[in-house]
């Protein structure tokens, strides 16, 4: 059981006279209880949703003291939750009269001349009947705090006279030509909605002002064509994520998450499934700021537990709060794209009471966004079966979790399904970690690591990453995939009993392990970045034979050995199966490179590695050089170690402290070790496979 308590002095006589104070809390896992000056005001159950507290009434003049308790329970998830208040908590005071929180709510439709841009906006009376009225502006992105320039910004401005006990305004107001939200601009707007009381004497006070970004895109799903974004077709090139963040724990931290992002990007990512919960209000922001597309997901479990303390024991009574709470906080965001009610739910495949379930969240959803932002699907692994797939047809947009096979089948059985891959892959690798020959399949080895050659596959995923690409590169009618997953998380170590996932492309520390590039290689452009990645490391015993494989988004490749060619092979990325070319060499002390040719027989990339010594130096690289006294902002610094001729050492695993000085404070460190148990917040920590992350705040 957890406590937190917050004391703080309220008075009747000040600036909170006359407003209601609401508490929101956007993260708190999970089973909480809230007590104001002793008295208890309610519960909150799910760990994942926001919910508010309207404390005023039990407010007293003085000093006051609120008190949360949560009661935390295991074995309650299959992954890491972390447990408390795990996001922001707010104090929030509005007037009398107001706005409720996440009361406006924005949906667009394109028309010849542009879009038409509908505002919905809620209102809550107290027992002032003045004269009021709302107020929107739109203004084009920017920061400038002269009001000439901020007028020229501005798009439009409308007012709307209120009459007193009105619960509800809808506008639909034109806007011509507007740049459009996209994956490769993701173009913002600012949207003001002010609440005015006017007096008497004609003049006007300000009682509300609620801020936030849309942006202009239009959407479409098509059982045939897939996915479709502003008019073209996108592959949804996706990922799965859980909300921890490696050294940091479930806490979460913007500026982690932009790294985490950009790392992402890096890789050809353009779509995430918040896997298996609602993700924090700064994903969702960074996601809109960014360009990702984002499927929201709610839930892991419904009615029928998957361990003894999950949500299962609230599903019933809770769902519709959660699912209210869920859909009103992000229904704004032009990065939704779909709203997914459960992944590897059961009780879509158990009996028919699964679909009645799953009409009720259909509905629930659709309460809250009845413009329909964004479709309702749902993650299965249950598909070969009857009642999953009548699930599947309530929804229309079925995700298939590792059952690809059964795509062809269910597209000619059902041709008004949207298809797509909710999770794929989970193919297991430890970063450096090899276990050769690459013929011989190995899930489990006496080091608790698994082979990063591709080798290394579980019992229901994909049997390789190149058949993960290919699967969905091959069928044209599906949206996309989701793989599981780009990055390591805490919890779930398949095959063994360590500390985090396998199966990320990037470890926890988000140093990306050699699938990451086969993935970057097949989603993105050869003719905007040319790229080449060999592995492995070029460290070996003498004479040893050592598979040698290449990843490149060029169509030939060539590899060397200290300088000798060892034959050219071509790369089909459209129709082959074989994305990896390979060698086997004996080891000789030295180099390999790897070489990348365009259609022309022109290089257009190469990377080199070479044998190496033992440690000599350390090399820090950090990813700014600046940092921002706001308490919010991080820098992370990668620690390497290379020898005497500044070679890497790819393998080393030297024991490294950790000292910051000046105003920033070391607050992680992590290596992405699954099985190094060394605290992320200690200040000494070895190095995997030649690498460490420092997280200085």
């Amino acid at each position: 059981i957890g406590w937190y308590r917050k004391k703080f002095v309220y008075s009747t006589s000040g600036t909170k006279c006359g407003k209601r104070v609401i508490l929101r809390f956007e993260g708190v896992y999970m089973d909480s209880e809230i007590c104001v000056n002793g008295t208890k005001l309610g519960e909150w159950k799910y760990g994942y949703s926001t919910f508010d507290w309207d404390i005023t009434d039990s407010l007293r003049e003085g000093e006051n003291e609120v008190v949360l308790r949560v009661v935390f329970q295991s074995p309650n998830s299959r992954w890491y939750s972390g447990a408390g208040i795990y996001r922001n908590v707010w104090m929030i005071c509005l007037p009398e009269t107001h706005i409720p929180l996440d009361g406006i709510y924005t949906s667009s439709v394109e028309t010849q001349k542009g879009y038409d841009l509908t505002i919905d906006t809620e209102l809550k009376w107290g027992t002032d009947n003045g004269n009021y009225a709302l107020e929107y502006c739109l203004y084009y992105t920017g920061d400038s705090k002269s009001s000439a320039e901020t007028a020229s910004r501005e798009i439009f401005r409308v007012k709307q006279p209120l009459t007193c006990g009105q619960n509800k305004i809808s506008m639909t107001i034109p806007v011509d030509n507007p740049r459009k939200w996209d994956i490769t601009d993701p173009y913002l707007y600012d949207l003001q909605a002010c609440l005015w009381r006017y007096q008497e004497t004609n003049s006007r006070e300000l009682c509300q002002q609620e801020h936030f970004r849309i942006g202009f895109r239009t959407i479409q799903f098509d059982p045939d064509r897939g996915f479709l974004l502003n008019g073209r077709k996108i592959r949804l090139n996706g990922t799965c994520d859980h909300h921890d963040l490696g050294a940091l724990g479930a806490a979460f931290h913007k500026e982690a998450m932009r790294r985490k992002f950009k790392l992402m990007r890096s890789m050809g990512v353009n779509a995430v499934r918040t896997s298996h919960n609602m993700p924090a209000v700064e994903l969702m922001e960074l996601a809109d700021e960014m360009g990702f597309l984002i499927v929201s997901e709610a839930f892991d479990m419904w009615e029928m537990a998957k361990n003894p303390y999950d949500y299962a024991r609230f599903f019933k009574e809770w769902m519709e709060k959660d699912v209210r709470s869920w859909i009103r906080r992000d229904r704004n965001h032009p990065s939704v794209i779909m709203w997914s009610i459960g992944n590897e739910i059961p009780d879509t495949h158990a009996d028919a009471h699964g679909q009645e379930i799953t009409r009720s969240l259909l509905a629930v959803v659709r309460k809250w966004d009845y413009r329909k932002v964004a479709p309702v699907t749902i993650g299965s692994n249950y598909m070969p079966w009857e009642n999953a797939q009548k699930c599947a047809d309530i929804v229309k947009v079925a995700g298939y979790n590792y059952a690809e096979k059964y795509y062809a089948e269910h597209h000619e059985k059902h041709p008004d399904w949207i298809i797509y891959g909710s999770e794929t892959s989970s193919v297991v690798q430890s970063r450096g970690v090899y276990h050769f020959p690459l013929e011989r399949a190995n899930l489990i080895e006496a080091d608790e690591q698994c082979s990063a050659l591709g080798n290394s596959t579980t019992s229901w995923a994909a049997k390789n990453t190149e058949y993960c690409i290919t699967m969905d590169r091959d069928t044209p009618y599906s949206c996309g995939q989701f793989i599981w997953t780009a990055i390591d998380y805490i919890g779930e170590p398949t095959p063994y009993q360590t500390k985090n996932s396998y199966f990320g492309q990037m470890d926890t520390a988000g140093f990306p392990k050699d699938s990451y590039y086969l993935f970057r290689a097949e989603w993105t452009d050869v003719k905007k970045d040319p790229m080449i990645h060999v592995y492995p490391y070029w460290d070996f015993n003498p004479g040893q034979q050592v598979d040698v494989r290449i990843t490149s988004n060029a169509p030939e490749v060539e590899l060397f050995v200290n300088g000798v060619s060892q034959g050219k092979q071509q790369i089909d990325h459209q129709k082959g199966t074989v994305l990896q070319p390979s060698w086997k060499v004996p080891y000789v002390p030295g180099s390999i490179c790897a070489v990348a040719y365009d259609e022309t027989g022109r290089e257009i990339a190469r990377q080199e590695r070479h044998s190496f010594g033992n440690t000599d130096h350390y090399v820090l690289k950090a990813n700014k050089s600046a940092l921002h006294a706001d308490g919010e902002d991080m820098i992370f610094v990668e620690i390497s170690a290379e020898d005497r001729d500044g070679y890497p050492v790819e393998n080393a695993s030297d024991y490294v402290r950790v000292t910051v000085e000046g105003a920033g404070r070391l607050i992680g460190l992590d290596n992405g070790d699954s099985t190094d148990y060394d605290s992320y917040k200690g200040t000494v920590r070895k190095l995997f496979q030649g690498k460490l992350l420092a997280m200085i705040a």
